[in-house]
């Protein structure tokens, strides 16, 4: 069922997934720059990576509001510094002192990342700072999920600066997060469960207005 669409950047990271069978049954991977002219009503989510040629989405920021109040689902993951995103705030950097600076708590459990222990997401082969740097400042009552040391949102959920529903993750993407051979390796399925269920409830919510 490829209900979630996903932006080729054409960096190595999305490249690499247009031939991956984990990614084929779920996601439809087209070129970022096709995006105007594609059939959006048939997808329940777009997936954005970081490595995206943000001013070419700053054009077509009314296309992914329209896309967004139709009531869908959009997951990006990467540094916002362009003001593309409805609600989204630019990327601000952390200050790194030592490795501890990249520690992820769980600010408030999710089922994205049930059974996931935050040192599996800090460490990626005994090295800190893959999954996060620093953070974007949350709009108005969003959901924050995941932090750094000092507080600074790494993942959030917004339902409230469209009628979607918008995930914003500071680092490298979530949908990588695939390898039953790791523990963070439950992410990106528990990720495409999340999307459909979200986009079920925006449906529900649609139908009793």
């Amino acid at each position: 069922m490829k209900d979630i669409l996903m932006l080729n950047s054409r960096g190595n990271f999305v490249e690499a997934r247009v031939n991956d069978v984990r990614f084929q049954k779920d996601f439809n991977i087209i070129d970022a720059y096709d995006l105007p002219s594609c059939d959006l009503s048939c997808y329940k989510a777009i997936a954005i990576p970081g490595l995206i040629d943000q001013e070419f989405l700053l054009k077509e920021k009314d296309l992914i509001r329209r896309f967004l109040d139709s009531g869908k689902v959009l997951v990006f993951c990467g540094h916002l510094f362009r003001p593309w995103l409805p609600g989204g705030s630019n990327f601000v950097p952390r200050t790194i002192n030592s490795y501890q600076d990249y520690m992820v708590s769980v600010h408030q459990p999710h089922p994205i990342f049930e059974g996931v222990k935050p040192d599996d997401m800090t460490f990626n082969k005994g090295v800190a700072g893959f999954f996060s740097r620093g953070h974007h400042p949350v709009p108005a009552g969003a959901e924050v999920l995941l932090t750094l040391p000092d507080g600074e949102p790494i993942v959030y959920i917004d339902r409230y600066s469209t009628r979607g529903t918008i995930l914003v993750h500071s680092g490298n993407d979530l949908f990588g997060y695939m390898s039953p051979e790791r523990n963070s390796g439950r992410i990106g399925p528990q990720l495409i469960q999340w999307i459909r269920d979200e986009y079920k409830q925006l449906e529900e919510r649609g139908a009793a207005l």
